[in-house]
């Protein structure tokens, strides 16, 4: 059988990139063909996405593919969750959208709540973990401030599918990048009417949901003629980041828990079912959906947030550390001298991030890291300790049995992490593929493709084709006394 070609474009919120797919006798490979930077814009003290830039970098991409004259056979686009964009009855972009960090949107899950909505019954309708920038709580802010944007709006669409629509002209609602929204029923694959009309939108401005590996359209012809190429699907992918990052684990068996890390860490398991147990609310456990109708039953966890924050501030004050130079600073320094919680508010967004872990070590009384390689190590081992607590967390409720923790995306290269996550875990942890995300984006178009035919086989493609680095648990006794230190300090 020939090559297949597909362009992934897997956009990230603070950059974006077209990736070539080619998938031939077994193997698939992987070409980055265009980088693009993504940009918040601050107006009028709100924050948006650039999404005209967004659109002229799409076509670029477009562009170099179709220059590098290799046939495609298909186009994906998958990005964060939970931001939407609007547009009018003509189908016309409104303003640009706004980003999940907007200021307006800080304390939005409180004031839903405070007009009688039940959180209870809210995670019982949706399984989701309640956090400030979730697209329902987006809604009914821009509701109560009478957003303009919002009240012109006839059209709903999560940032994916508002870039599909562009490409083809279909409006679909992709499942999994829904699934982000709060508004999601689960368990009737559906959006929420009740819930939508709680937030003052009717769920008439939403396109109909599709799931992921569904072609939503043929790209428009103009702009196939203005970049080249022939009237090619548009395939809604997985459009959440995360479910096309997880449709790639190379796993061989279902008894595996995944870890998407970067920016964000998010862990979890595949479940068959939403999980929608007392028990999973009271742990703010979140069910979002999954390829071939699973579900990913996961956790959010701050990842490598704390060490980008870090390593900028160094830099500023002249010390310029490469992500190659962290596991020789750790080894500079003494194990479990100090722990931070990664997940403390305020590890959020501080002014710097120096003075919040010192502010957190004053807080808890343990001794502040005395140097940057203290500090990097006590970053690593909390992290570490983190992942523990909540893979215990997360198997306890689901039931789901774990035998190895697969580590993929970015964070996948850090080895210090990958190693102190294995002894702290006790579980055998495999680090990649790095770029699962864009890998998950092509596999889910060579399945629209008819290329491969379920998850088991893509699973198979990925493993055949990407090497993987393997950590066994070191240290196991040590670790636990830290871990009860960490305890101890933190719970």
């Amino acid at each position: 059988m020939e090559t297949a070609y597909f362009l992934a474009f897997d956009l990230g919120a603070t950059s974006g990139r077209a990736m070539l797919g080619s998938l031939a006798e077994g193997r698939l490979g992987l070409q980055e063909i265009h980088r693009f930077p993504n940009r918040i814009v601050s107006r009028e003290g709100t924050l948006h996405w650039d999404f005209e830039a967004l659109w002229v970098e799409i076509l670029e991409g477009l562009r170099k593919a179709a220059d590098m004259g290799y046939p495609l056979t298909s186009v994906g686009i998958d990005t964060w969750g939970v931001d939407v964009a609007f547009f009018d009855a003509e189908g016309t972009l409104i303003d640009q959208p706004y980003c999940y960090r907007n200021p307006a949107f800080a304390g939005s899950s409180g004031r839903f709540f405070s007009s009688g909505t039940d959180r209870e019954r809210l995670y019982a309708r949706t399984g989701i973990q309640v956090m400030d920038f979730n697209t329902l709580f987006q809604l009914d802010t821009l509701r109560r401030a009478a957003d303009p944007s919002l009240e012109k709006a006839e059209h709903i669409l999560f940032l994916p599918d508002a870039l599909t629509y562009r490409l083809t002209g279909r409006m679909v609602t992709e499942y999994t990048i829904a699934s982000t929204s709060h508004f999601l029923d689960p368990v009737r694959k559906r959006l929420d009417p009740e819930l939508l009309s709680e937030a003052g939108v009717p769920a008439e401005r939403f396109a109909p949901l599709v799931q992921p590996g569904t072609v939503a359209g043929l790209l428009k012809p103009e702009i196939a003629k203005a970049c080249g190429l022939a009237q090619i699907p548009v395939v809604s992918v997985a459009g959440h980041d995360t479910a096309s990052a997880v449709a790639a684990v190379p796993a061989s068996t279902d008894r595996f828990a995944y870890l998407s890390s970067g920016t964000w860490s998010l862990m979890g398991v595949e479940a068959s079912m939403p999980i929608l147990s007392s028990e999973a609310a009271e742990a703010d456990i979140t069910n979002e959906g999954g390829v071939f109708g699973t579900t990913r039953f996961l956790k959010n966890i701050t990842g490598m947030w704390i060490v980008e924050n870090l390593l900028k501030e160094w830099a500023l004050q002249g010390h310029h550390y490469g992500y190659d130079d962290l596991p020789g600073l750790c080894d500079r320094s003494e194990p479990f001298t100090c722990f931070i919680d990664p997940d403390d508010p305020a590890f959020a967004h501080p002014t710097s991030m120096c003075a919040a872990i010192d502010a957190f070590c004053d807080r808890t009384g343990q001794e502040r890291p005395a140097s940057h390689a203290a500090c990097i190590r006590t970053v690593f081992e909390s992290l570490a300790m983190r992942y523990h607590e909540v893979l215990q967390q997360i198997v306890r409720i689901s039931g789901h049995p774990v035998d190895m923790l697969h580590i993929i995306g970015g964070g996948s290269k850090n080895r210090m992490l990958n190693r102190f996550t294995a002894n702290a875990t006790g579980k055998t942890v495999v680090a990649g593929p790095a770029e699962a995300t864009a890998i998950g984006n092509v596999l889910l178009q060579a399945f629209a493709a008819g290329r491969v035919k379920d998850l088991h086989a893509m699973r198979a493609l990925v493993g055949a084709s990407f090497p993987t680095e393997v950590y066994t648990p070191g240290a196991t006794a040590a670790w636990h006394k830290g871990y009860k230190k960490y305890q101890n300090i933190l719970r």
